[in-house]
């Protein structure tokens, strides 16, 4: 499993709802951060994206809310690759509170390597692909 952290920082007073914690649009975004970092791991960056013309888009997002998270909390996200397809990439993100361990929320999603011309799902190029399933590879739980 990836232990570098996809994403740091902090909840600030303007992110909080009525209630008082972070309101769950920042959730979003900061899961959101998380993918370009992991993506960047897998050869996704942004340097190739503009260059092949390819693009990623989330077809499914699922978040699960576990503990809130409140002004001045530090955050960070941990992600790991789940699944790896020709064209698409299953992941999780572990949104934990910094100071505590806490883990505040997930979010599972699946993503469309894409032709933004064609708009339609491309395959992977082998040097990302070989990328991704290495990462799997060193997610997945070792069998005795």
């Amino acid at each position: 499993m990836e232990t570098e952290a996809t994403y740091r920082g902090a909840v600030y007073p303007w992110q909080c709802d009525h209630v008082g914690h972070m309101n769950i649009m920042w959730y979003a975004g900061k899961f959101d951060e998380a993918n370009w970092n992991l993506f960047a791991r897998l050869g996704l960056t942004p340097s190739y994206l503009r260059q092949s013309g390819r693009g990623m888009a989330a077809v499914q997002q699922n978040i699960t809310y576990r503990r809130e998270l409140l002004p001045g909390d530090i955050v960070e996200i941990k992600s790991r690759l789940l699944e790896v397809h020709d064209k698409s990439i299953r992941f999780l993100h572990e949104m934990r509170n910094a100071e505590t361990g806490e883990v505040a929320a997930t979010c599972e999603i699946t993503g469309v390597h894409m032709d933004r011309d064609a708009r339609k799902a491309a395959p992977f190029t082998e040097a990302i692909r070989g990328a991704a399933m290495k990462q799997l590879a060193s997610s997945q739980p070792a069998t005795a």
